[in-house]
């Protein structure tokens, strides 16, 4: 506190010298960066094909057994495929077995079939638009709170899961029948629980595979949407191009900006273990 003969503000030569820039800064690599927007753009893709799915029953030109049918064997082939990428080995350390999945799927299927009559009068007396409007929302928040892969307080799956089911039911109960009902609420659950798991396990275990497969699911997902409009088909595949090559880039060109300094004017970081004195 005595008065020295410089400034108060005054620092020698030897303060900077244990400055550190960007300490914990994480370098990305673009095709790397591009390889993680999979994830982003195949969830995107799985509400497109509901969504183009719906219309083309409500429109009459897709019949409730043919999408059953089609379902069924998407399945079948997604069942055999989950447990062949890695021989196996996950059901084994799970102790699940195939007899315990077929109960679950027939659990499954006969109350969401006797329910159907259910789901099909559940909403009769909200107006169309309210549906929409509420289907629409639904969705959106089944894309933000997915698990994308990232560690963020944000991410819910149980959340998500349960909002794109409330979207699925809200649509179904505007269908024609109740058995419209029924396999559109099923489509929901295979699209939306079960896609989701194969696309992580073909992440893991295959990432050439992965990235084909992401490919084509896209692409069919535009070719479904540019049925039924060009104009949103068009607007789609902008959005999957600037989410997979665009946004990665811009990441890539903003890390060049990070300038996050570390120094001894930082707070004082305790490692030392105290709970000895808490005894």
């Amino acid at each position: 506190y005595e008065r020295q003969p410089f400034p108060d503000n005054y620092v020698d030569q030897r303060f900077l010298e244990e400055l550190r820039k960007n300490v914990h800064a994480r370098r990305y690599r673009y095709w790397a960066v591009v390889f993680q927007s999979g994830a982003v753009v195949q969830q995107l893709c799985s509400v497109c094909v509901f969504v183009v799915t719906w219309w083309y029953m409500d429109a009459g030109m897709l019949s409730p057994q043919g999408l059953f049918g089609v379902a069924l064997v998407s399945s079948l082939l997604g069942y055999v495929l989950f447990d062949a990428v890695d021989g196996g080995a996950g059901r084994r350390e799970s102790g699940q077995t195939r007899w315990a999945d077929l109960k679950s799927t027939l659990v499954f299927a006969a109350f969401t079939y006797g329910f159907s009559p259910v789901l099909k009068t559940l909403t009769e007396s909200i107006s169309t638009d309210t549906i929409y409007a509420m289907s629409v929302l639904m969705l959106l928040g089944h894309l933000i709170f997915f698990d994308y892969g990232a560690n963020a307080a944000i991410v819910s799956s149980t959340l998500s899961l349960n909002m794109a089911i409330f979207a699925s039911v809200c649509l179904a109960s505007r269908l024609p029948r109740s058995l419209h009902a029924f396999v559109m609420v099923t489509f929901a659950m295979q699209i939306f629980a079960l896609w989701p798991m194969l696309q992580k396990k073909l992440k893991a275990q295959t990432p050439r595979c992965y990235v084909g497969v992401t490919v084509l699911f896209a692409l069919a997902a535009l070719a479904g949407l540019a049925t039924v409009s060009s104009v949103g088909a068009v607007l789609f595949a902008s959005l999957l191009l600037a989410i997979s090559c665009l946004c990665p880039y811009c990441l890539i060109r903003l890390q060049l900006l990070k300038d996050n300094i570390h120094g001894p004017w930082d707070e004082a970081e305790i490692k030392e273990d105290l709970s000895r004195f808490l005894m």
